[in-house]
């Protein structure tokens, strides 16, 4: 059997300067090098490739990638996605294939890209390639984890942001996280931006749904777990800490969270504080933030309600809600937060806090996780690592309770009458 000829490739690595979580983000620096720099020496290791350009849209990154000797080619700041970018080097550089490395991905495994471009290269059927690996059913739910399901032959059936397979037999399900490194045909590019965009992209926002509506067939390649790119300020740190073989800053999933820490004013009200006539002090709660306390309560995660403040009001909307611990008039939030974690018998990483202000960020830096409401200043949120959509009063601490049981596997009880219903003889508002 005479083998396929060998095809041209080409790594083609999109860099834009813009980020509004991490402004700069190619340019940030990681141990002495710009992340960009580790992207691309990690892309040069690849088994098989013959060219390695960098594609930007703006001076500053074409600058330092020319200054440690890499190719670089400006493209327009219009492109909507990494592919319709790709599709402009195209013009300019000749393949046979062409790999879509991200720029923010400075852990990448160059054994995993060969095996992708070796795979390509020795079936000419294949249209476009990409990779993934197993996924934690816990995991399953987060919306940010897009998931694939394969035939038997590995080609994707379907991407999606929700849990695919749905585990209706929870027994049985098992994930695949897709791993967003591509590879094209150059016949697929010339064809890619006269596609038109289906329905199921424009309501799931992934590209590759356009590829399959089309018809064109993605193999799918299992790797073994990734390393996490740089979506943020605290990606950034966990990377520079993996790279420098420190251990990782502190870290936790949602579902490892067994105790949840809320600040009141400005988290579970609006900030309002109301006087009556004879200096009562009178605040705005939320029926739904209630819930959410409960909910959590009687799924097993508790909760500890942290107040700089005290008054009548405060305690008698606590004792209705029957939180597991409450502490009014703190002053220092990080050492209430430790004292908490030892009555809850809970480590840093089993711990979530949600604040609004200042008086919160002590808190964040021994939580193993952070959550700011949205109305929050930004110094705060970023300080926190996460934000929430909603703001104080109006439901942040039920969308981080929604997000935390989701997380952990327990959508059913918001999710459905039978789930709901073995948590209702204790429910409160």
């Amino acid at each position: 059997m005479t083998r396929p000829k060998s095809a041209r490739c080409a790594i083609v690595i999109p860099a834009r300067f813009a980020s509004t979580r991490l402004p700069g983000k190619p340019l940030v620096d990681i141990l002495g090098k710009p992340m960009i720099q580790h992207v691309v020496e990690r892309a040069r290791e690849v088994a098989g490739i013959d060219v390695v350009l960098v594609a930007t849209d703006d001076a500053r990154v074409t600058q330092v990638v020319e200054a440690f000797g890499a190719q670089c080619m400006m493209t327009s700041p219009d492109h909507p996605s990494g592919t319709d970018r790709l599709v402009e080097v195209m013009s300019t550089i000749e393949a046979d294939i062409y790999v879509n490395l991200q720029g923010d991905e400075p852990l990448v495994r160059p054994e995993d890209v060969a095996l992708l471009v070796a795979g390509m290269q020795a079936d000419p059927s294949i249209d476009v390639g990409t990779l993934c690996h197993p996924l934690p059913a816990n995991e399953a739910s987060n919306p940010n984890s897009v998931k694939v399901v394969l035939a038997n032959n590995s080609n994707a059936i379907y991407f999606s942001r929700s849990p695919i397979p749905y585990p209706r037999d929870a027994t049985r399900a098992t994930y695949l996280k897709h791993v967003g490194v591509y590879a094209y045909r150059r016949r697929v590019l010339e064809n890619f931006s006269a596609l038109p965009q289906p329905m199921l992209e424009e309501a799931e926002k992934l590209e590759q749904l356009r590829l399959l509506a089309a018809g064109y067939r993605i193999r799918v390649f299992k790797v073994a777990p990734t390393g996490p790119g740089v979506d943020t300020p605290e990606c950034l740190e966990r990377v520079r800490a993996i790279l420098s073989g420190k251990p990782e800053p502190l870290s936790s999933t949602l579902a490892q969270i067994k105790l949840v820490i809320t600040d009141v004013d400005g988290v579970l009200t609006d900030g309002g504080i109301y006087y009556d006539a004879t200096g009562e002090c009178l605040k705005r709660f939320h029926v739904r933030d209630g819930m959410g306390i409960r909910m959590l309560e009687e799924s097993g995660i508790r909760v500890a309600v942290v107040s700089g403040r005290d008054s009548p009001t405060l305690r008698k909307r606590m004792d209705d809600l029957r939180a597991s611990f409450t502490m009014f008039g703190v002053k220092d939030k990080a050492a209430a937060c430790i004292a908490l974690m030892a009555q809850a018998g809970v480590t840093a990483e089993e711990t979530a806090c949600i604040g609004d202000d200042s008086i919160d960020l002590p808190a964040f830096e021994v939580c193993g996780l952070s959550f700011a409401v949205n109305d929050a200043p930004d110094y705060v949120k970023r300080a926190a690592g996460r934000s929430l959509t909603l703001g104080g009063g109006f439901r942040a601490f039920r969308e981080l309770a929604d997000k935390i049981l989701i997380g952990s596997g327990k959508e059913t009880f918001i999710k459905t009458a039978r789930g709901y219903n073995t948590l209702m003889a204790n429910m409160g508002q």
